[in-house]
């Protein structure tokens, strides 16, 4: 058991750093493809389609499975190598670690909407940011691209670095893979429109509940990591207490709520999606207008957070392995 566990923490170690430097090559088949095409398959063959309110036991039945399928094939996998050498565990763990995070990827395709933005090319900067946000993005302007990339980036920094880190440091990369499961449901079928209203209700519900001490301790992170990212704690805090319940998810807020307090800058309102208008409360206040390397702050300041939760996670894994000696 200890020995597991020094190889799994070595391992989520080595897949944070392999993420920071390399990302996400666009020609490796990302895992997270491979959920999605589970989720797409339940989707058409336990989805009723009518609007009809039986869809909400179907969409739990579609939970338990993607959620079971996509940890139970991992899981058989790394029990498989770990029982044949350790070193082959170790390798693949470290993979899929790395992939499982999406910090260097997030930044990535931020910085394309940044460059876009700063050479005067609002098209382009449209198209990048149309990559990264689910909204309409012909209806934006210069400064609406530049804060639904913001917005994302702090939204993401829980969703797709830290709380993946989370899951990972309790459960290695099979916990990994749980949440990416729960989390990639939510994104495909987590929608309150006709099609995914009583469907996609569990998956969304399901990732609200994985999600609430993650999103906290992604924000609380946040905050602490303002000093060295040189962006304004006080602020931050400040906003993080009065609008980090100001949306629809208990939980989307709570980052960028810190975002916009460590920026000064008033994020969110109104979004279009597919041709209608969702009304938004804002949040933080208009204390300058947003700039194109507000981009660049909020994924330094997503990065210095995860490695704290790095850190912290490498400190409590030790702990554990102390006490099992």
């Amino acid at each position: 058991m200890t020995e597991l566990l020094i190889y799994q923490t070595v391992a989520l170690a080595v897949g944070f750093i392999i993420d920071f430097f390399v990302g996400d090559p666009y020609c490796i088949p990302h895992p997270v493809m491979g959920i999605g095409k589970w989720i797409s398959f339940f989707d058409r063959k336990l989805r009723h389609g009518n609007n009809d309110k039986r869809d909400i036991s179907r969409g739990v039945i579609t939970v338990i499975l993607v959620v079971l399928i996509s940890t139970s094939i991992p899981a058989a996998l790394l029990a498989l190598l770990w029982h044949l050498h350790h070193i082959a565990y170790f390798v693949v763990e470290c993979i899929i670690c790395w992939q499982l995070l999406a910090a260097r990827q997030l930044v990535r395709e931020s910085r394309k909407v940044q460059k876009g933005l700063e050479e005067g090319d609002v098209e382009k900067a449209r198209s990048a940011v149309a990559n990264i946000v689910g909204r309409d993005t012909d209806v934006l302007d210069s400064d609406g691209i530049c804060r639904a990339a913001v917005e994302t980036v702090a939204e993401n920094a829980s969703d797709g670095v830290i709380a993946p880190l989370i899951w990972m440091i309790l459960f290695g990369a099979v916990g990994g893979f749980f949440y990416k499961a729960i989390n990639t449901m939510d994104s495909m079928l987590g929608y309150k429109n006709d099609k995914y209203i009583y469907f996609g209700r569990a998956a969304a519900k399901t990732d609200d509940f994985v999600n609430f001490l993650p999103s906290r301790i992604s924000a609380l992170l946040m905050i602490i990591a303002c000093p060295l990212c040189r962006l304004d704690m006080k602020n931050a805090w400040k906003i993080f207490r009065r609008d980090r319940f100001k949306h629809a998810s208990p939980n989307s807020a709570q980052t960028e709520s810190v975002c916009a307090g460590a920026l000064c800058v008033r994020l969110a309102g109104d979004a279009v999606y597919g041709g209608v208008v969702h009304k938004k409360e804002y949040i933080g206040d208009p204390i300058r207008n947003t700039e194109p390397k507000d981009i660049s702050r909020a994924g330094n300041l997503m990065y210095v957070a995860s490695l704290f939760m790095l850190l912290i996670g490498i400190i409590i894994r030790t702990a554990v392995i102390l006490l099992c000696f």
